[in-house]
């Protein structure tokens, strides 16, 4: 299905896409977005042998899919399957890596928003770490005085649509939000230990320090320039 459906509209992605283009919020900042990505994690149904690595927290079996959408609240792209325990950034590296995957690629001055649990390599444009970043933490009508906080808030504003689109899509097909199995007492009685997990999304931690040593400085500059601009906007 993927190769058919989940895919861009235009993989040249010439056009700017509407919200953006019609938003004095985002134009000019975030003039080369072209979507967002992030991971999710959907219970599933396997085999008891397989299951292990596919346990979360609250002991429920889940797979780690990582997805793109547009702003119109299409996906893009699905990569579906790995175990839950399967970081964000090692699902994203090999979807890159792995040309069978076909993921649609931002082409030169463009770039997919991404959080703190994705390097910034090209074509990816992530927050700055340490700094707040869900809007949630911020106050109504607060003044942000800080750079890297307006651009976070505005990044953070943007990238949503990609949280957006899961709900309406766990919301259309119910059965993702409870997938029928085993008993929650029966699956958690046959796993008591921890699992390898990300950083919360937009907090700094060590783990997303870790990630940070592989952006690269296109990106960076690409950032710098995007929190300038805004900057000189709110002056």
């Amino acid at each position: 299905m993927a190769p058919d459906i989940i895919k861009p509209a235009d993989r040249t992605f010439q056009d700017m896409p509407e919200p953006i283009q019609h938003s004095s919020r985002y134009l000019p900042h975030f003039k080369g977005c072209i979507g967002a990505i992030d991971g999710v994690h959907i219970p599933v149904i396997i085999p008891d042998e397989e299951q292990h690595p596919y346990y979360n927290r609250k002991g429920i079996i889940t797979t780690n899919c990582m997805c793109a959408c547009d702003f119109d609240m299409k996906f893009t792209f699905a990569c579906v399957g790995w175990e839950r325990s399967a970081h964000d950034m090692r699902i994203f590296l090999n979807c890159l890596n792995n040309e069978s995957d076909n993921f649609p690629k931002a082409p030169a001055g463009k770039y997919y928003l991404v959080d703190s649990g994705y390097p910034m390599r090209k074509g990816f444009l992530a927050p700055y770490k340490g700094e707040r970043y869900h809007i949630p933490e911020f106050q109504p009508y607060e003044v942000l005085h800080r750079p890297e906080e307006r651009y976070n808030y505005l990044h953070s504003s943007l990238r949503s649509v990609i949280e957006r689109t899961f709900g309406v899509w766990k919301n259309k097909w119910k059965i993702l939000r409870n997938m029928p199995g085993k008993s929650e007492s029966s699956k958690t009685s046959k796993y008591t230990g921890g699992t390898s997990g990300h950083s919360e999304r937009g907090h700094y931690d060590a783990e997303a320090h870790a990630i940070s040593i592989l952006d690269e400085p296109e990106m960076k500059q690409v950032r710098d320039n995007i929190t300038a601009s805004i900057c000189a906007d709110h002056n």
